[in-house]
């Protein structure tokens, strides 16, 4: 009797869906008219992308060219992968390769758990005034610019003027060159990174923690679990996506510590341990004019965040997790 029920209500929706005729096809068009005001929302941000992004790939020609002001790019004479031997071949390019795997990997195990944890404390919080006034000082460093910021942590950790190295001297320590030193210039650097970037980070964290459901909260408090069982077992599983997400963001960031940061901190006597990519392209690439070889090395930058952005999303799917496609 079910398989001769099923069989009616088949032959019933054929029929129904031959009588209505063929389906309509997607008129495009009237959803552009219609929307067309969203649309024109996103018209700056591909402009943005068209000039900033997609146009200047054209120029990566000259990483296969040695490049000549004089003849352009068009009518400069091909080389082939001499750039890129040149490239591998120097000391230069594994020192400060070194130090930009080395300074995003200080980065990503010291700094970006730091988010994190300041988000878990501000949702913890009651008083929601005292919440909004803790949020705005977090997230004042990051509207400054890292020349100004570099200035202060420079006059903080000062040897003779520093208030650092006063309270060392308060205690009988001896002061600390911080700025000279290729010991505690990495630290200066991370140290200044987290509380740039702290706070601001947490913006995402915080929208995450908002969407979870507060019965969630009251079904563990029922069960006996106290505040931090809740947060290890509800707060955290809910921001697992978040966290992965911009895990995958920060892979894609391992070849590029940024350049006004380091610029900003930056002096000779740590060159060995602050030379990054990006200094090392300025330097070579616009002083030095050398701009086909800084081509090839931004070409390979590029390729091997790339597939370290595909790499972890992988692993981030595969561990049940949605990644960024």
């Amino acid at each position: 009797m079910d398989q001769i029920a099923d069989y009616s209500a088949n032959t019933q929706s054929k029929e129904a869906s031959a009588f209505a005729g063929p389906k309509p096809k997607s008129d495009w068009r009237k959803r552009l008219r219609r929307d067309r005001m969203l649309y024109m929302l996103l018209v700056p941000v591909v402009i943005y992308f068209v000039l900033f992004k997609y146009a200047p790939l054209f120029g990566e020609v000259m990483a296969f060219k040695n490049y000549r002001l004089a003849d352009g790019i068009w009518n400069s004479p091909w080389v082939g992968l001499q750039q890129f031997r040149k490239l591998f071949t120097s000391r230069d390019f594994w020192l400060i390769l070194r130090n930009t795997l080395l300074l995003n990997l200080y980065i990503l195990v010291f700094a970006f758990p730091v988010p994190i944890a300041l988000a878990i404390m501000l949702n913890e919080l009651r008083k929601e005034w005292y919440k909004r006034l803790l949020q705005n000082l977090l997230y004042i460093p990051h509207f400054m610019s890292w020349i100004v910021l570099g200035s202060i942590v420079i006059a903080l950790l000062s040897p003779s003027t520093g208030i650092v190295n006063a309270l060392l001297k308060l205690v009988g320590l001896e002061p600390i060159y911080f700025m000279a030193s290729t010991f505690w210039w990495p630290v200066a650097f991370i140290g200044s990174s987290i509380w740039r970037e702290a706070g601001f980070g947490t913006i995402l964290y915080l929208a995450a923690m908002a969407s979870i459901d507060s019965h969630l909260y009251e079904a563990a408090a029922m069960d006996g679990a106290r505040k931090w069982r809740q947060i290890w077992h509800v707060t955290l599983p809910g921001i697992r996506s978040t966290v992965a997400i911009l895990l995958v963001l920060q892979m894609g960031r391992m070849m590029d510590v940024g350049f006004e940061h380091i610029y900003a901190l930056q002096n000779s006597t740590v060159t060995a341990v602050s030379e990054v990519i990006s200094t090392y392209v300025y330097k070579r690439g616009i002083v030095g004019l050398q701009y086909s070889y800084t081509t090839a090395l931004g070409l390979f930058q590029s390729v091997v965040s790339l597939i370290l952005v595909v790499t972890v999303n992988r692993l981030i799917r595969a561990m049940g997790e949605r990644g960024l496609w």
